[in-house]
């Protein structure tokens, strides 16, 4: 089922929207265990910090049942429906927020960053961007404690301003001070939640103070025509959709 107005109304204002129950049960089941069975085998506590940076379980992230989550559920539509044209999807990045209790003092909360822009395991003047993250819960997150994504509605509009007026390649700041001050809103749901994410809002990950892992897989889909043109694509949110540049801006009633 393609966006509806008033979910593209909320994308453009927000940068972000859920569509719940998104993946049927029966292929997220078989992703999240998956996972569940290389969280058993493979994990190791000293590899923890360095998957945080970039992907959990590595060798799925091109696995059929892991692709299936974006490409066979009406994610990978969505997500066309937003940019018009999409590159395809190859690999996934699979992200775990570990127990606290089984795994102390490995996995820090994540700061407020914006995605493949001064990442402190990069090069500062390398960039990583894409147009959109597609996010698929695998695990129940039913509290801002279990590790759960923490996004700031609106925050798209704010980091463009910034990148094109007080931002440079090779700064090392991932976003300004204000932004860095702010909690966000947690992201809560059930497996199957879809979450579609302009790549300019800015986010953290909190601490997983729950007995089990929170997982989550997510897909980086970029606009064709963006590899050529990141920097541009920092400072104009709009660039890689072009369905939405010329829609009016949504406004919010106040009482």
């Amino acid at each position: 089922m393609p966006l509806t107005p008033e979910e593209k109304d909320t994308f453009k204002r927000d940068g972000a929207l859920v569509r719940r129950g998104l993946v049927a049960p029966e292929l997220a089941g078989r992703a999240a265990s998956l996972i569940e069975a290389w969280y058993r085998d493979h994990l190791k506590a000293d590899d923890i910090p360095a998957y945080s940076q970039r992907t959990f379980a590595p060798e799925l992230g091109s696995h059929p049942d892991i692709l299936a989550l974006c490409a066979d559920t009406g994610a990978a539509e969505l997500a066309t429906d937003l940019l018009g044209d999409t590159l395809t999807v190859t690999t996934a990045q699979i992200q775990i927020r570990v127990p606290e209790s089984e795994f102390p003092d490995v996995q820090p909360e994540k700061p407020m960053h914006v995605d493949g822009v001064s990442c402190p395991h990069l090069d500062p003047r390398e960039l990583r961007t894409f147009s959109l993250l597609v996010g698929v819960v695998l695990s129940d997150v039913s509290s801002a404690q279990d590790g759960a994504l923490h996004y700031q509605p609106g925050g798209h509009h704010t980091m463009a301003d910034w990148f094109r007026t007080q931002w440079s390649l090779g700064m090392t700041e991932q976003v300004p001070p204000e932004v860095d001050q702010e909690r966000g809103m947690a992201l809560l749901g059930a497996p199957g939640d879809v979450l579609l994410m302009h790549h300019l809002v800015p986010h953290s990950v909190g601490r997983n103070l729950t007995l089990f892992p929170r997982v989550m897989a997510y897909f980086r889909v970029s606009h064709p025509d963006h590899p050529r043109r990141r920097l541009e694509a920092l400072r104009d949110p709009w660039l890689d959709y072009p369905s939405l540049a010329a829609a009016p801006q949504p406004t919010v009633d106040k009482e």
